[in-house]
């Protein structure tokens, strides 16, 4: 298929394979980092608990305060597909530094290094959907961009798998460079001419969004608000989930214990694909808030779940319930933003703080969760985290409004609520 857009500035066609194809490739270059490098530093070069704990809470914070800095730079460039090959390449290097030089300097700074160009990936690509797709065909890209997303990173689990058990973990680390070059690739068999940048920031076609660095239309729209409030409760009720029944299953199956987790994680990227594309196929139809709202009711319910039997079939079928809320979650957030930035020009700079918002409750959560597993025990724990997860359902139900139409317009609540500069 070939999309002619329909941008007053554009009229260069576009193959919607090449955006799929980014996607997927993109998943794989990180999911090769991530889940590898504190098994990889832990097991085969004898780092401490300590010294790992350090460098990923450092990355982690520094990653964090990135977030919306990053969206606001995407919003105020045109070089958008150059600002992907230039974080490509610095997620390549650094993956070379650490496959080479696997001591705790070097891989402190290339680990710190690549959280902060991580950040560029999710606002550079929302903004390419937004500048290639019209309104109406936003919905159905962002379900097949997610769709995508999960389809990577579920060959990325498989083929480290099978790297790592052939040539060992270290060999792991270069598959970044090889997948950053086929990314690389994807980005350039995207016409630049094709992009309208002005839709691709959230902008109205007559360039009538004012100051794109501005942050004040953040506080301004009281729907974002409450929307970056559920995401925060949202990912601080689910982050310590998987690690909480990974720990409790290897417990129980110490030997078998990374096999069953890695099932976790690729059995719940297999649900998020179709649910990803049923969710961006349906959210014009139905509304956004409607699906948001399954998303966050399978939350509590998976969180109570677990408490029901320690069996280790039972918590890996509950954990497929994973698939379900995150993927609806990880379509919807991009184009709920879409909907309540339309016309600002900042599209980029309130997705980085949705961002920001999530990562701050994912961060929380871990300690919080430690804390009552150390006196209360696991149950206890899912079960707190289970009731963080029904507030955030609660405030989505009874304050955020509905933000699209079944035109894939923002809807006129949303529209209510810009701040009067925007008019």
């Amino acid at each position: 298929m070939i999309i002619e857009p329909r941008s007053r500035s554009n009229a260069v066609r576009f193959r919607p394979v090449s955006l799929d194809a980014l996607n997927f490739l993109l998943a794989d270059v990180r999911g090769a980092l991530g889940p590898y490098l504190n098994v990889f530093l832990v097991t085969q070069q004898g780092w401490s608990q300590s010294s790992v704990g350090l460098m990923t809470t450092i990355g982690g914070l520094i990653g964090l305060a990135a977030q919306t800095p990053a969206g606001a730079a995407i919003d105020a460039t045109r070089a958008k597909r150059g600002a992907i090959l230039v974080a490509l390449a610095v997620l390549a290097l650094g993956a070379v530094v650490i496959f080479a030089a696997p001591t705790f300097w070097p891989v402190l700074a290339a680990n710190t290094v690549l959280a902060v160009v991580g950040d560029i990936f999710g606002p550079a690509v929302a903004a390419l959907t937004l500048g290639l797709f019209t309104p109406h065909q936003l919905a159905n890209q962002m379900g097949r961009n997610a769709a995508f997303d999960h389809a990577g990173n579920v060959a990325i689990a498989v083929i480290a798998g099978g790297i790592g058990w052939l040539l060992g973990q270290r060999a792991v680390f270069l598959l970044v460079p090889l997948f950053s070059v086929l990314a690389a690739s994807a980005v350039l068999s995207i016409p630049a001419a094709a992009i309208d940048h002005e839709r691709a920031r959230g902008a109205d076609l007559d360039g009538g969004a004012q100051d794109a660095s501005s942050w004040r239309t953040l506080f301004a729209r009281r729907p974002l608000v409450v929307f970056a409030l559920c995401a925060m409760l949202f990912h601080f009720a689910n982050a310590p989930l998987l690690p909480l029944v990974g720990q409790k299953l290897a417990l129980a199956n110490r030997e078998l214990a990374t096999a069953m987790m890695s099932s976790c994680i690729i059995a719940a990227q297999l649900v998020m694909l179709p649910i990803a594309l049923f969710a961006g196929h349906k959210a014009d139809r139905w509304g956004r808030k409607p699906i948001l709202l399954v998303g966050f009711a399978i939350l509590p319910l998976r969180a109570v779940f677990y408490t029901f039997s320690d069996d280790s079939a039972w918590l890996i079928t509950v954990q497929l319930l994973d698939g379900v809320g995150a993927g609806i979650f990880g379509v919807l957030t991009p184009l709920i933003v879409a909907d309540l930035m339309r016309g600002s020009g900042r599209y980029n700079l309130a997705l980085g703080a949705v961002a920001t918002m999530q990562g701050i409750g994912a961060s929380l959560s871990g300690l919080f969760a430690g804390l009552i597993v150390d006196r209360f025990g696991y149950a206890m724990a899912f079960l707190a985290a289970g009731a963080v997860a029904g507030i955030a359902f609660l405030v989505l139900a009874l304050v955020m409004p509905e933000t699209g139409n079944k035109k894939g317009e923002a809807s006129v609540d949303a529209r209510s609520r810009r701040p009067q500069e925007d008019h």
